[in-house]
């Protein structure tokens, strides 16, 4: 489960949208929304290096047939 402030910020970033999409956003919020969706991408970004590295081979391909 997220973390409380995960989820908060998740929540604002959500706020910023819908905002922007109604009615703008002032330079403050358009700062604010950048760096949180940079937060976010970088997590993202983490989460799935992780799960990556996690990966493990189990069956190989032979090395003398052709993958088809």
């Amino acid at each position: 489960m997220a973390s409380p402030e995960f989820m908060a910020k998740v929540n604002r970033i959500n706020e910023l949208a819908r905002k922007k999409k109604s009615e703008g956003l002032n330079a403050e919020e358009q700062a604010e929304q950048k760096e949180l969706y940079k937060w976010y991408l970088g997590n993202i970004r983490a989460a799935l290096s992780s799960q990556l590295d996690n990966i493990e081979v189990v069956d190989e391909l032979p090395k003398n047939k052709p993958q088809s």
